[in-house]
């Protein structure tokens, strides 16, 4: 594994062991206009069981682990007290550790197996964090390993509608390919109709509401409403569009072929960004 280099520490301060935090050192600054008097927590929540992708989260994805992306990721958008990581695997912490997270949380067995939905994983890695802290955290932001199409200006955005709005949580999406309303099907009784007909019948795709699909590459939410019962929707919820290649997750061997290629993608358009252009001198 390639380590990163010193400049990749926290220079927030790291958390004691014994549970007491050190002084913290100021933030770099976030990206975008966001709420400077706000504590927040970002969670990477990693299992080591993958069944289709066998240790899928520190599976090298363009020279760097997985899990490297979204920690960097969470770095850079430089609004975060602390980057925790909680995994059941001591190979994922240490790559956790080794790229800048802090702290890293072992997730006790019985949050730790394909039958436990991730909400009651976060919630231990919400409070495992505070005591290892010292801290308290009003805003919490998720990031989802498999999903690392995203940047950190995408992250700044959640976190800014959580804020501004003063909803619960903010959940991420894109542009759906099908609609309920015009070519999304169920089939009841073997009889095939519309998941969502509207009163009058619609005959273009363009003319239905809007629809997303979930991504769950970033959740956001307010501590006390989370951690008294957690949820993904309640009557504050608001969702924050990313592009659509924002949509991929690995689940499958070929889900992480084609995010290589994706990533690959990215990397030559910010090199052609960044290139001078024909006619101008390079800086």
């Amino acid at each position: 594994m390639t380590e990163p280099g010193p400049s990749l520490r926290n220079r927030r301060g790291n958390c004691r062991p014994d549970g007491l935090a050190v002084s913290l050192v100021p933030g770099t600054g976030g990206l975008g206009e966001t709420n400077e008097t706000m504590s927040r927590l970002c969670t990477i929540c990693a299992r080591g069981g993958s069944r289709g992708v066998p240790d899928k989260n520190i599976r090298l994805l363009a020279g760097r682990p997985l899990i490297a992306h979204s920690i960097l990721q969470a770095r850079a958008s430089g609004l975060f007290e602390r980057v925790a990581v909680s995994s059941d695997s001591p190979a994922i912490l240490e790559a956790a550790r080794v790229w800048g997270a802090d702290p890293v949380l072992e997730r006790p067995a019985e949050l730790a197996s394909d039958t436990v939905g991730k909400l009651p994983a976060i919630r231990h890695a919400w409070l495992a964090a505070e005591a290892a802290c010292g801290l308290s955290f009003e805003v919490l932001a998720d990031l989802d390993c498999t999903s690392p199409l995203r940047r950190s200006e995408d992250i700044a955005g959640a976190v800014r509608l959580l804020e501004d709005s003063g909803a619960h949580n903010v959940i991420t999406g894109v542009p759906a390919h099908r609609s309920p309303y015009f070519n999304l099907v169920e089939v009841t009784d073997g009889i095939a109709h519309l998941s969502k007909p509207l009163p009058e019948a619609i005959w273009r795709r363009q003319d239905s509401p809007r629809c997303y699909d979930m991504n769950a590459s970033i959740y956001v939410w307010r501590r006390e409403p989370f951690l008294t019962r957690p949820f993904v929707f309640d009557a504050t919820t608001r969702l924050y569009e990313m592009p659509r290649a924002g949509i991929l997750d690995i689940d499958e061997e070929v889900d992480f072929a084609i995010m290589a290629l994706l990533w690959q993608r990215r990397l030559d358009q910010e090199q052609q960004e960044m290139a001078p252009q024909e006619g101008n001198p390079s800086s």
